[in-house]
């Protein structure tokens, strides 16, 4: 009886401390971001590090999505990138599902207008990495390599709002423009779940 409680004890703290280890590594605010490094839709390789120094707004997506459809129907995420692109703000699109290729990303990137890689991850490695949960998910890297927003794109998930809608990025990438901190570092992401490879 003494040697199962034992065990089960041992089991228990084994347990528990993977499960902290695993939160530790998670990736939070104000922590270093990932580096990865990925292919983009036209073949070339495409380091977080490549972009130091800019701030790099990361974007999860699937073109099979709905929510993603929706906001490339009207233009949330191409505006907003044109509107930085001068600012030194970098905009990554990263496609985690299970079944994507850089030839499907390329035919997406045409059809729905985008002047900014859409970075190959089928295999989920940098989504996990992440802890990328819905398409889409957005991430803001700051000018020091660390993460400054962490959430949804916006306030608004069944886009239906006709009043207080909220750009949650554009709104940090103000305040990290005038030098400020990100007042809302962390909202709930909203979407499709990604379809990460087993």
């Amino acid at each position: 009886m003494r040697k199962s409680v034992s065990v089960a004890a041992i089991v228990a703290v084994v347990t528990l401390v993977f499960t902290l280890a695993r939160a530790a590594d998670k990736p939070a605010v104000g922590k270093p971001a990932p580096e990865f490094s990925l292919q983009s839709q036209d073949g070339k390789t495409v380091k977080l590090s490549d972009y130091k120094g800019k701030l790099v707004v990361l974007e999860w997506t699937n073109p099979e999505c709905p929510f993603v459809k929706r906001h490339y129907e009207h233009k949330t995420m191409n505006t907003l990138a044109d509107e930085y692109k001068d600012n030194d703000v970098v905009w990554l699109a990263i496609n985690s599902t299970s079944n994507a290729t850089s030839e499907a990303n390329r035919k997406w990137s045409e059809q729905a207008g985008l002047s900014r890689p859409v970075l190959d991850d089928s295999k989920g490695t940098v989504g996990r990495l992440y802890g990328a949960t819905n398409t889409p998910h957005m991430y803001i890297v700051d000018k020091g390599g660390n993460l400054a927003y962490i959430g949804a794109i916006d306030n608004d998930p069944d886009g239906s709002r006709d009043s207080g809608k909220v750009n949650y990025v554009k709104k940090a990438l103000d305040e990290l423009l005038a030098g400020k901190s990100v007042s809302e570092p962390e909202t709930k992401a909203y979407g499709c779940g990604v379809h990460y490879a087993e």
